[in-house]
């Protein structure tokens, strides 16, 4: 089965061979793809060094599936191309997700929507993966009415020049911005450029594609996104009113039962996700259960997952895995 990994070289894409290395995609040929600079060098996957090949070279070869991280502009030119030649496009980037025609998957909540017929599959955007792990089941129990997220996102999310940016920072350098303003010792109300209605379109991401991963468009969902200085993942704080009344230690079963999701909740303990212990797992991490005292069948949660991981590149892997092993490519 030959596999391409389109924007190879990326922050993303890195991460991706990574987890094609440790898991057990049949792979028989790795075909690296990048830009036109990029053509020719090598990276290194499974001891092995593979030479960077252009998109239509790769095209030309046409591989059973393409895991794209490349921006949306790049997805939306070569993803049909791909798609052309009978190739099945993961595609990282927000370019499909929202359209109708495409699935848009998590694999432990709605892979058995995909068919032979879908040739080009959305990976949601990192945020909204760890937030449906979490909102799915409990949705399945309680039918949860609205949710409240705010976001603490990873330096990661917005690439390597961002990371660069923040480590420049801590050295007391003065680096060429990726942010409006300095990250270090800062928080930026601020994730992607601002839409019309003044959200974000990360926000605008996290407010419409669960619904659609979920197969559910009865609840509200509103959101504030926010840039931190970390680099192991994102966090979010949830708070979710359902329409029926939950138990607590039920909520805590459910979570700890649902696979994907690793609950870390004893506050006695000083027991609760983080992003600096989430960083290079694939499970997303779920803690600080408890009653909204607020207001009736409402809950408060916090959860953490590696946005490079379970937030893009597992999740992709997962699908592809999915594909092979449903006969589906």
């Amino acid at each position: 089965m030959k596999v391409a990994v389109v924007g190879a070289t990326g922050m993303v894409g890195q991460v991706m061979l990574k987890v094609l290395e440790e898991r057990n995609l049949p792979i028989t040929e790795l075909i690296p793809v990048a830009s036109e600079r990029s053509v020719g060098n090598k990276v290194k996957f499974k001891d092995k060094e593979f030479t960077i090949v252009s998109m239509n070279d790769a095209i030309a070869v046409k591989p059973e599936i393409a895991i794209f991280s490349a921006g949306g502009g790049t997805s939306l030119e070569f993803a049909p191309k791909f798609a052309e030649v009978g190739t099945v496009v993961i595609d990282n980037s927000s370019a499909w997700r929202m359209d109708p025609t495409k699935k848009l998957v998590v694999p432990e909540i709605n892979a058995n929507v995909l068919t032979k017929e879908d040739k080009i599959i959305a990976n949601p955007n990192c945020s909204t993966i760890q937030l449906v792990m979490v909102l799915h089941p409990l949705n399945q129990k309680y039918d949860i009415k609205r949710v409240i997220v705010s976001t603490y996102q990873s330096v990661t999310g917005t690439g390597k020049a961002a990371v660069d940016q923040l480590n420049s920072e801590i050295k007391g350098e003065n680096p060429e911005k990726v942010y409006p303003y300095q990250i270090f010792k800062n928080a930026l109300p601020h994730c992607d450029v601002f839409a019309d209605d003044d959200y974000t379109k990360e926000e605008i991401k996290l407010m419409k594609e669960p619904k659609k991963i979920m197969g559910d468009d009865t609840f509200n969902l509103t959101a504030t996104a926010v840039r931190v200085p970390v680099q192991g993942g994102h966090s979010e704080s949830v708070n979710i009113e359902f329409e029926n009344e939950f138990d607590l230690e039920e909520v805590r079963k459910i979570l700890s039962e649902t696979p994907g999701v690793v609950l870390q909740d004893n506050v006695k303990n000083n027991e609760y996700p983080m992003p600096l212990y989430s960083e290079g797992k694939d499970d997303v991490f779920v803690g600080r259960i408890r009653r909204d005292l607020s207001q009736p069948k409402t809950l408060n949660l916090w959860i953490v997952a590696d946005n490079l991981r379970k937030g893009a590149a597992t999740n992709a892997v997962q699908i592809a895995e999915y594909l092979v092993a449903n006969n589906l490519v």
